[in-house]
């Protein structure tokens, strides 16, 4: 089981520290070409291919998807009762304890523990949440409500295009598939190489409160997912990756949302980054439950 675990997330946190230590020795990467490789190109391709060509049924992938509706709903509230309870600002720190890292980490991770079935799963739950959270950012972090940031993201209409595929079953040319699955092969290595770079880059603030809300974020997570997976009966690498996902770390992007509105950008960076620690041993530990 060991060897199991170890070659599953090795390769995820090699590549992460190889961003990390890259960034930490002073060489020069441009940070900014990379997300937007990632963003512009490699991810939408990632989505639209996956979604496209995968042997999931397509009533599984929806049911993923109000899956992860219905754990975000249910963690809001759970985070903002402990929140209230433990005295910490509710919109400084919800949006980081609902909003895990289910890309830069959870697709790989879940990549490699299920194969092509947990990358389709993985695929259709970071669709989902990456939605909501650009719909919900601005009103969690600043009571706005806006649109903008969904309908300006290639991630959407990637994910748009492959619904409309699959609902009208328009066939998808060779040279598109091909094209595609080239371009999406380098979102994973990117992403992990940039969420590298991006730890690098945040520093611990208040060790203490990070490292509660750390707990919050993964248990949280974790005990609504394996609640919810045990009411809807999931079994396989559905409730593997359910689970997995939900019990991400704090996401990067959190912390942009609390740098663009200052709600305590300094704090959300070290929750980001002390979670991120924390999940080294807290996915593994995860893993050997769900396998």
């Amino acid at each position: 089981m060991f060897i199991e675990l170890l070659s599953i997330v090795a390769p995820v946190f090699a590549c992460a520290a190889l961003g990390f230590a890259w960034a930490r020795s002073g060489k020069k990467i441009d940070t900014a070409t990379l997300s937007d490789l990632v963003l512009y190109v490699g991810a939408p391709c990632l989505i639209f291919h996956t979604l496209v060509t995968t042997e999931v049924d397509r009533a599984v992938l929806a049911r993923m998807s109000g899956l992860t509706l219905s754990l975000i709903a249910s963690v809001v509230v759970a985070n903002a009762v402990a929140l209230r309870v433990i005295g910490y600002p509710v919109r400084t720190y919800l949006g980081p304890l609902t909003f895990p890292n289910t890309g830069n980490l959870g697709i790989p991770v879940c990549l490699f523990a299920f194969g092509d079935v947990g990358l389709a799963l993985a695929v259709a739950y970071f669709t989902t949440t990456f939605t909501v959270h650009s719909l919900a950012g601005d009103f969690i972090y600043a009571g706005k409500r806006s649109i903008r940031p969904l309908l300006t993201s290639p991630l959407f209409y990637a994910a748009a295009a492959a619904v409309l595929t699959l609902a009208f079953e328009v066939p998808v040319p060779k040279a598109v598939l091909r094209t595609t699955q080239l371009l999406g092969g380098l979102t994973i290595p990117l992403m992990l190489i940039t969420l590298g770079v991006a730890l690098s880059n945040l520093e611990a603030a208040r060790f203490d409160r990070s490292f509660v809300l750390s707990g919050v974020r993964i248990g949280c997570g974790l005990a609504v997912a394996l609640l919810l997976a045990h009411l809807f009966g999931l079994e396989g690498p559905v409730k593997g990756v359910f689970v997995l996902e939900a019990s991400m770390p704090a996401g990067v992007l959190n912390y942009i949302f609390a740098q663009r509105y200052g709600r305590e950008p300094v704090q959300v960076a070290s929750l980001v980054l002390v979670s991120t620690l924390v999940s080294l041993v807290s996915i593994p530990l995860i893993l050997s439950f769900v396998l």
